[in-house]
């Protein structure tokens, strides 16, 4: 065996699994060399989820970006002869009504984000897979391009290092595992093992289930962990034999019971001449703490693999009887099944990017077999570009506060997340059980006593409503507010919000802010730091309490964040960015700062201590005032919109800001704390309406055609495209500037995002519908979903019912052969279409209650 060297560019740690193998092939596509491998056992491994993966690959979801992994994953497995195209279904049992919404609602995810799945009858099943009883089905959900990896993925993970190895930019040691990551200061310096020490720059984390074990070496807790997944095989089924085939039926999803099942293919391929059933155990799953799990030689078949018994199952298996009659009728074959261990995470979301606590340690885990060489992809092109081909913020390890690290936090929505892993349809505004309760304003017992309709954010407690309003404000406006019949769309949401925003408009209202995440930036580089990151002037002649809206960009011009800058002294600004970026922004400013040599600073993160109420409204000038020695302070002349300052409430200092994200005059109240409570009482007693969050992140918001980051606003865009550009580009230099100039010197850009309402919302049944989630965007003549000449697909990015104006509103991105104000196209919802017609091309407010209010 060749001596493990002593240095390398980038150390791979899971170099044996197909994610780990897939990272060394793609990072040397992308050029870099002197890689090496570590693995704890053989090359391909044979003890980690890989070993045992079912291999198969659906194209079903409704993330885009996983979406666009699965895809590469699939036509990367394909163009390499590993792949057999069989197709797949997942069906709806006669009884389950609401499975059967399901799947229509992911061909329409598949419309939207670029797969081909359709809808067929039970009778269509059955012929396309003879092993289902179509008398148990109402109908189900056809992926043509679903299929298998062949021989294996395992196969698949060792011919790629082989090649690797044959390049000589990788070196792959076997049964050489690591046993530290070395960081200090902040920076990782190499790997310790048994065997050596290798000096590196770079590490990537690939291990799977044992990794927050090598993460902890690193001091980067890594969210994750196993769960058991039961794996149970059934024959021999005579009709394999003589097929010569790796797989002979398609793929068969069950998932109102947890399960699928699959042929091995004739008993001579790899495999062969089984059936396989797998199971998720959706009520009590069994989550594996990485430290409990077998090291090799002391497990039966290998540490990933763990004993099961029949009766661990016996419910499920009983109903699959049912549905596969098959399953009954052959023998269990208790040698060859197991417990599978599989990674889950908190938010069931891929764990990729760079640590937000060691710089150059990069993640990719949690991956399925579908999706290894798409991440493999991801994580080259993000190492060396600095970001990847599209948006990774539903991946980035970095969208988790450190909270949301601790491992009981882990633990609780990791055993949440693996009840959802198949069985339930999960609403795109279902909110988490268990992790609650984690961050809470100094408003929040005020807002248990009125009743709030929590949901959660970034950790935070947020109330979208108040019970307490419902009784007169329901009344008040119920013939504003329409009754949303379909449970769907009704689901998660509380009429009174509708009214709180109702009455803000003709008084005043208070919105608890305090899940902003802020942060200080002062110093001597500053300036430069600020500058340089934003594409507004925020440094220079800005005067001190000038707040600019701003964004940071991507090298290729895209839009990484959207925030607010206020600079707060001569060499001081704060940062106010959304719950869910801020972390990831926070990484992003840190980051910057050292790569760019800003080092004379100071970045001090304020979130958990400055507490922030928004008040708005007509009255919120005469209301704020009130309560003040001297109102004239709060006047248009001496409080300009868009400007902060230091003002006193009843002997409460507070940092106000003169802005609005929901059409009203007024101001956001930053103010400590531990004066929180004294403040909401003191409004509240001026007769201030509570209003809950859903009039600021949905309602409103979408009245006044404001975007959100991470989902109107996302890197693949630029901000020509966002109607966000600003009037001039400034003199100083910024990240992305570039591209940014160049984006302007197009006559058109590829695309446009409009504001655009529902025009008829009446389906079929006579329900009215109000949409929830994101759905094509489809060309009224031929029904075919737009695409633009970059081959983005459009689908509504937001939507929301807006009361002020009476309209279901959306945004999206339509291409510019497409992008006229007053058009009409159609938008699919549940396979039903619904015309929808372009309001504004770029921004444009469909509400503005009065332009001197909402400006001056």
């Amino acid at each position: 065996m060749a001596k493990l060297p002593d240095s390398a560019d980038v150390v791979i740690i899971g170099q044996g699994g197909i994610v780990g193998a897939s990272a060394a092939h793609h990072l040397i596509e992308r050029g870099w060399e002197n890689i090496v491998g570590l693995e704890k056992s053989a090359i391909p491994s044979d003890i980690s989820s890989t070993s045992h993966a079912s291999d198969f690959v659906f194209n079903t979801s409704h993330d885009k970006l996983n979406v666009f992994t699965t895809t590469y994953s699939r036509d990367f497995y394909a163009a390499r002869g590993n792949y057999v195209r069989k197709g797949g279904m997942e069906v709806a049992r006669v009884d389950d009504d609401e499975r059967m919404e399901e799947l229509i609602r992911k061909v329409g995810s598949g419309k939207a984000f670029g797969t081909n799945a359709r809808i067929i009858s039970p009778k269509e099943a059955r012929e396309l897979f003879p092993l289902v009883d179509e008398t148990q089905i109402q109908g189900a959900m056809w992926d043509p391009d679903a299929g298998l990896v062949v021989p294996r993925s395992q196969k698949v993970a060792g011919d790629l290092v082989e090649e690797a190895v044959a390049t000589g930019k990788l070196q792959a040691f076997a049964n050489t595992p690591a046993t530290r990551i070395d960081v200090q200061n902040g920076k990782v310096c190499g790997v310790e093992t048994a065997k050596g020490y290798i000096a590196t720059e770079y590490v990537v984390l690939s291990m799977g289930i044992w990794g927050p074990l090598m993460a902890n070496t690193a001091g980067s807790p890594l969210p994750l962990m196993p769960v058991e997944h039961p794996l149970l095989f059934f024959g021999p089924y005579g009709p394999l034999e003589g097929t010569g085939e790796q797989i002979v039926y398609p793929l068969f999803r069950d998932q109102g019971n947890s399960a699928y099942v699959r042929d091995t293919g004739d008993p001579t391929t790899t495999e062969g001449g089984r059936i396989e059933w797998g199971y998720y155990e959706h009520e009590d799953p069994r989550l594996v703490p990485p430290w409990d799990i077998a090291e090799p030689g002391e497990a039966r078949l290998s540490p990933s693999m763990r004993d099961l018994s029949l009766d661990q199952v016996m419910n499920a298996y009983e109903k699959a009887i049912e549905m596969t009659p098959v399953l009954g009728e052959l023998g269990w074959e208790e040698k060859h099944s197991f417990n599978g261990l599989l990674s889950v995470t908190p938010d069931g979301g891929t764990l990729m990017g760079e640590s937000p606590d060691a710089r150059n340690l990069w993640f990719c885990e949690a991956v399925w077999v579908k999706d290894g060489p798409g991440a493999g992809k991801v994580l080259a092109d993000w190492m060396t570009d600095g970001h990847p081909e599209m948006d990774p913020h539903s991946i980035d390890i970095a969208r988790h506060y450190p909270v949301q690290k601790t491992s009981k936090y882990v633990y609780d929505r990791c055993y949440e997340t693996a009840k959802k892993i198949y069985t339930p349809a999960v609403h795109p505004r279902e909110p988490y059980m268990t992790g609650r309760r984690m961050r809470v304003s100094p408003f929040y017992l005020r807002e248990v006593e009125l009743g709030g309709y929590f949901m959660e954010a970034a950790g935070w407690e947020r109330a979208h409503g108040y019970q307490a309003n419902e009784e007169t404000l329901l009344a008040r406006y119920r013939d504003r507010i329409p009754v949303r019949e379909n449970e769907w769309d009704g689901r998660h949401f509380w009429e009174v919000s509708n009214a709180e925003q109702l009455a803000m408009s003709d008084g005043v209202g208070m919105i608890n802010l305090s899940h902003f995440a802020i942060f200080d930036i002062e110093g001597e580089d500053a300036e430069g730091l600020m500058e340089y990151l934003s594409v507004a002037k925020v440094g220079g002649t800005t005067p001190v309490g000038k707040g600019v809206y701003t964004h940071f960009l991507t090298e290729r011009g895209g839009i990484h964040s959207d925030l607010t800058i206020i600079r707060t002294g001569e060499q001081a600004w704060r940062a106010i960015c959304g719950g869910d970026t801020g972390y990831r922004d926070y990484c992003f400013i840190r980051r910057m700062a050292e790569d760019k040599g800003f080092e004379r600073i100071r970045i001090d993160d304020r979130t958990d201590h400055i507490a922030t109420l928004g008040l708005w409204g007509p009255q919120a000038r005469e209301t704020l005032g009130r309560l003040m020695d001297d109102p004239e302070v709060l006047s248009r002349e001496n409080f300009p919109f868009a400007t902060a300052k230091d003002i006193w409430v009843q002997g409460i200092p507070i940092w106000a800001f003169r802005i609005s994200y929901v059409g009203e005059q007024g101001w956001e109240l930053h103010l400590p704390f531990s004066y929180g409570l004294k403040l909401w009482d003191l409004l509240y007693d001026e007769g201030v309406v509570p209003v809950g969050i859903e009039t600021y992140a949905n309602s409103r918001r979408l009245e006044n055609s404001l975007r959100l980051q991470n989902v109107d606003l996302e890197t693949e865009y630029n901000l020509y495209e966002a109607g966000l550009a600003r009037p001039k580009v400034k003199e100083a230099d910024f990240h992305g500037k570039a591209a940014y100039v160049a984006q302007r010197g197009r006559d058109e850009q590829p695309a446009y995002l409009c504001t655009m309402t529902l025009r008829e919302n009446v389906d079929s049944k006579g329900v009215a519908r109000y949409p929830v989630g994101q759905w094509p965007i489809l060309d009224a003549p031929d029904g075919e979903v737009l695409v633009d000449s970059l081959g983005r697909r459009s689908y509504n990015t937001s939507v929301a019912y807006g009361p002020s104006v009476g309209e279901t509103i959306l945004l999206g991105y339509i291409p510019k052969e497409y992008a006229e104000e007053g058009r009409t196209l159609t938008l699919e919802y549940y396979g039903e279409h619904y015309p929808i017609r372009i309001e504004a091309v770029g921004y444009r407010a469909l509400f503005d209650p009065d332009n001197e209010r909402v400006k001056s």
